[in-house]
C-alpha cells in the first residue's frame, strides 16, 4: 500500500488557546509559528501518523506585556523549553468525519498523553493543483499538569488565571508525495 506524506500550510492554519482570566472572562491567545507533518496509508487519515511543534516565543496574546509574562520563567519558560510539541501515538475514526487523536504532549519539559477530538473537513484541490486537506481540532489541558503552576489570587479572592486550557488548531495539510512500498 502507498504511503502518502502531508505538510502543514501555516498560511490557511492557526492554532490558539484560551484560558479563564479572573473566572469572568477568557483570553484568548495563538502561536504564530508552527509545523507538523502527517503520514496516511493511502488517501484514508485512518491511524494517520501526526507531528506537530510550536514555537513558544511566538505567543501573542495581542497584548505585550501578557506576551512577555507568558514566555517568562514564571509561565512557558521560553528561554529554556523553545517548543511545544505533540506526536501521535494513535488517529481512530469515531464516525463518519469524527477521530480521536492520542500522543504525547511536550509542554515546559513535561511530557503527558492527551486526546484531542478530529473533525476531518476532507479534501480539495487548491489553484496551483495541490490537493489539500482540512482539520478542526480541539481538547483541553490542566496547565498545572505540565508544570505551568503559576498563580495570582486577586484581594477579594479570585484566581487570576485557570488550570484548565482549551486548546483549537485549524490545520490544512498540503500533499507532498506518496511512497508505494516495495
Amino acid at each position: 500500500m502507498a504511503t502518502t506524506s502531508w505538510v502543514l500550510d501555516p498560511t490557511h492554519s492557526e492554532v490558539q488557546f484560551k484560558v479563564k482570566h479572573l473566572v469572568i472572562s477568557t483570553v484568548t491567545g495563538s502561536f504564530k509559528q508552527f509545523e507538523g507533518e502527517a503520514t496516511t496509508e493511502g488517501e484514508s487519515f485512518d491511524n494517520a501518523r501526526v507531528r506537530f511543534s510550536a514555537k513558544i516565543d511566538s505567543i501573542d496574546t495581542n497584548q505585550a506585556q501578557r506576551d512577555e509574562h507568558l514566555k517568562s520563567a514564571e509561565f512557558f519558560d521560553a528561554a529554556t523549553y523553545p517548543e511545544l510539541t505533540f506526536v501521535s501515538t494513535s488517529f481512530e475514526k469515531q464516525s463518519e468525519g469524527e477521530y480521536k487523536v492520542t500522543g504525547d504532549l511536550t509542554l515546559h519539559g513535561v511530557t503527558k498523553s492527551v486526546t484531542f477530538d478530529v473533525e476531518y473537513g476532507g479534501q480539495a484541490g487548491d489553484f496551483y493543483g495541490n490537493q489539500k486537506a482540512g482539520f478542526e481540532v480541539t481538547g483541553k489541558i490542566n496547565r498545572k499538569d505540565f508544570g505551568l503552576t503559576w498563580n495570582g489570587v486577586t484581594e477579594a479572592g479570585s484566581i487570576v488565571v485557570s488550570e484548565d486550557v482549551k486548546l483549537s488548531a485549524s490545520l490544512q495539510f498540503a500533499k507532498q508525495k506518496e511512497e508505494v512500498a516495495a
